[in-house]
């Protein structure tokens, strides 16, 4: 469905063709997760630096905001901390 809209151009001209654009897409949630990624509900496009472009069609997709990924710019959750062994071996977190 396509939204008409009269700009104010055409109004003042006395213009009887009123332009025709398409309908604005809804609006994507964006949840920022605390010492972690961007949750975007998908699907979505990723358009990177260098032009190339990346497809999810999945219903939530995380990015990467650590920058330590390797499936950057999607999240591959490397921004958790590891668990390491001490001396009396319990873990500890790093």
């Amino acid at each position: 469905m396509s939204a008409v809209v009269s700009s104010a151009e055409d109004r003042a001209r006395g213009s009887a063709d009123p332009v025709t654009r398409p309908p604005r897409p809804a609006a994507v949630r964006v949840t920022p997760v605390a010492d972690g990624p961007l949750l975007v509900e998908g699907p979505v496009e990723i358009v990177l630096p260098d032009g190339t472009v990346r497809r999810s069609d999945r219903p939530v997709v995380a990015l990467c905001m650590c920058r330590r990924s390797l499936r950057e710019p999607f999240c591959d959750t490397s921004h958790r901390r590891r668990m390491r062994r001490n001396q009396e071996g319990t873990g500890r977190r790093d």
